[in-house]
């Protein structure tokens, strides 16, 4: 999954600093998804990983709120609804974790992604939310499970 991510960041153009890009975690994501709380779906086709997203406990932040993260999609799958299912899976499982709200944070060129998240009943916030180490990504949004 790291290799999904830094290739969309790199072909995007996105920033490499302050973003999951250069999160410490990026080449452990199986183990980071290991604590309570917390999961990790990866999409996957003939052996190849296409994207992936998940939830995990906002850093610093209240015991029922979470974060969507690291939801990131190969071009040959954007487009196709694949994004919305895979929010509505962390959705339902955030719930059933017994989370209250799901927290994100984005670029503001990902402007498809915030359409999809709006869709989905996320709604902007005017501050950040926690302690995420992503200073890059000024975008803030929250839903109410």
């Amino acid at each position: 999954m790291a290799k999904v991510i830094r290739t969309v960041f790199e072909q995007e153009g996105y920033p490499l600093t302050g973003t999951a890009y250069a999160d410490p975690q990026l080449d452990s994501l199986y183990e980071t998804y290991q604590v309570p709380k917390s999961l990790y779906f990866v999409i996957e086709f003939e052996g190849q990983i296409l994207g992936g997203g998940g939830i995990a406990p906002l850093d610093n932040g209240d015991a029922t709120t979470c974060e969507l993260q690291k939801m990131y999609f190969l071009p040959n799958i954007r487009g196709k609804g694949v994004g919305q299912q895979l929010i509505q899976q962390c959705l339902t499982a955030a719930v059933q974790l017994g989370y209250h709200h799901c927290y994100l944070e984005t670029l503001p060129q990902m402007k498809t992604a915030q359409h999809v998240y709006q869709k989905m009943g996320f709604t902007y916030l005017d501050a950040p939310m926690g302690s995420t180490g992503h200073t890059s990504c000024p975008v803030w949004m929250i839903k109410s499970l």
